[in-house]
């Protein structure tokens, strides 16, 4: 519990963190977690970061940042009160809208089949009526957060070439739920008819696929996917990156980058505990591989 309350009090608002200088960098590296999942689980999942990356960087302590939302993870990456983090592709999109040299994406992982991308994933409930797409005309939209990839993105751009229909057209009524969990419990507990989140789509269904927020949620009981019913699974989305300051010491960047590569090898419990799921291990990336994601924010809600 001590660790756990040392980390917590870390996780101050990041508006109030000052850009520290580059020897300070040396001493203390700053991970943002992003939000959508609720703070004690991310803050655990994370935990092997604190134990393993002081060591392998050689600096005295690692701090983990669990932001409100997505936003607050992206403004400390813009700010410089973070020097870490893994983002969606929309949510990279947005800081490389705003500044292109902010962060430099160094990799991402690759799913059990090699691609290396996931999906949006179209819930409802099994006891809703709604069987079909179609179905779920006039009903109600639930979305995971402004600045998600599969939790808004992508079904904003791709849900109307299968409806036909704006997204605020073909729906009764739309919302954002805090993030992809709440989003799904938004769906359960009957506040919103259908609901957005991601998944690999790789793998049995009925175990929430092989990651993702599905299988996440189903890990932690919070899901049975008995209890819901897929109506629409989005193209194939570019996994999103693991970033760092373009800020760091190139010393430090070639450090971060080794440790992240090694994980999947080195530690593969906490590999897959900081990235929710099963996945074949990481690849390089550069911001080339999220030009389709920039282009297509850039196009509908921009930066």
């Amino acid at each position: 519990m001590t660790a756990f309350r040392t980390v917590l009090l870390a996780g101050i608002a990041l508006a109030g963190v000052t850009a520290p200088t580059i020897a300070q960098e040396m001493d203390v590296i700053r991970i943002g977690l992003l939000g959508g999942e609720n703070e004690t689980d991310r803050l655990a999942n994370n935990q092997c970061l604190i134990d393993l990356m002081p060591a392998a960087l050689g600096v005295k302590e690692v701090k983990l940042f669990p932001a409100a939302d997505y936003d607050g993870v992206i403004q400390g990456l813009l700010g410089g009160t973070l020097d870490v983090a893994g983002l969606g592709a929309s949510g990279y999109a947005k800081i490389y809208l705003a500044d292109p040299e902010a962060v430099i994406p160094f990799n991402t992982t690759v799913q059990t089949d090699g691609a290396m991308g996931y999906h949006s994933i179209l819930l409802t409930r099994k006891d809703s009526g709604i069987a079909t797409l179609a179905d779920a005309k006039g009903k109600t939209l639930g979305y995971a957060d402004p600045d998600s990839t599969s939790g808004y993105l992508i079904p904003l751009v791709t849900l109307p070439a299968e409806t036909g229909m704006k997204n605020d057209e073909y729906f009764s009524a739309t919302s954002f739920n805090g993030g992809h969990e709440n989003n799904v419990l938004a769906l359960l507990d009957h506040k919103v008819d259908v609901a957005v989140t991601w998944t690999s789509g790789v793998g049995e269904f009925s175990e929430g696929y092989t990651s993702g927020n599905t299988r996440s949620m189903v890990d932690k009981g919070m899901l049975d996917m008995e209890d819901v019913t897929q109506l629409w699974l989005s193209p194939l989305i570019p996994n999103g990156p693991n970033v760092m300051s373009s800020k760091l010491p190139k010393e430090m960047q070639d450090k971060v980058v080794a440790f992240y590569n090694d994980l999947p090898v080195s530690h593969p419990d906490c590999f897959s505990a900081i990235e929710r799921g099963d996945y074949k291990g990481y690849a390089p990336v550069t911001p080339e591989f999220y030009q389709p994601i920039i282009d297509a924010r850039k196009a509908t809600i921009g930066g």
